[in-house]
């Protein structure tokens, strides 16, 4: 993957976003888009050797549109100014639980876990937690988790979800609406010769809370 061209593309959509710019662009994001697939391909297989249930995964199914959806947004812009890789065992448009690659000028990162889950998965997995805290804690209290991605970042409750008390140990994993092991990524990342060993590596590190959340996503019926 040519990520000299996919930054510099971004960061010129970005200050040109337009249909008349994309238009005169759009021979250049073809050739983008066709690398974007193949380097998702690597990255099914690669992710495939130590969760299997990625392995099956299409490319296709795996990467965005770079057209938004503005119909309801403040913000008419017309394109996404960043490209992004969803393995998730139902492809990217299933809010289930798996890895995401975001690359943006200055903004990218990769993360494992599960993002604004609906509410009977929301709720199963606080259950798992609850249930199993020694295990969660095992995982996500490990030095190597830590030092990667430090504290589960997204977005949280100002109270303890309904049916948990503020004196529960876990309350503080409890107000979780999304459960993210992020690891920023700088511009110089991405242009590493190394890069999607670096990806695939930091995909694996955070494996144990994809497969602990899996689990309690599963169960809810």
């Amino acid at each position: 993957m040519n990520f000299t061209l996919l930054l510099s593309f971004l960061k010129e959509l970005s200050a040109n976003n337009s249909k008349e710019w994309f238009d005169d662009n759009r021979k250049t994001y073809d050739g983008l888009r066709k690398e974007w697939l193949n380097f998702a391909a690597i990255a099914i297989t690669e992710v495939g050797k130590f969760d299997e249930k990625i392995s099956l995964l299409e490319p296709k199914h795996c990467i965005f549109r770079i057209n938004r959806d503005i119909r309801f947004s403040k913000n008419k812009s017309p394109y996404k100014t960043n490209f992004g890789l969803s393995l998730n065992t139902g492809g990217k448009k299933d809010y289930f639980c798996g890895y995401y690659l975001h690359v943006e000028p200055g903004n990218s990162f990769v993360a494992g876990g599960s993002y604004m889950p609906m509410p009977p998965k929301l709720a199963a997995i606080r259950q798992e937690i609850d249930y199993n805290a020694d295990e969660f804690l095992a995982i996500v209290e490990h030095k190597t988790f830590k030092n990667s991605f430090g504290k589960l970042s997204g977005e949280t409750l100002q109270r303890p979800p309904k049916g948990y008390e503020a004196s529960n140990p876990m309350v503080g994993y409890l107000k979780h609406k999304s459960f993210i092991a992020e690891y920023k990524l700088s511009d110089k990342d991405l242009l590493n010769t190394n890069f999607i060993e670096t990806l695939v590596a930091h995909f694996k590190l955070s494996t144990p809370l994809v497969s602990f959340l899996r689990r309690a996503m599963e169960e809810q019926k």
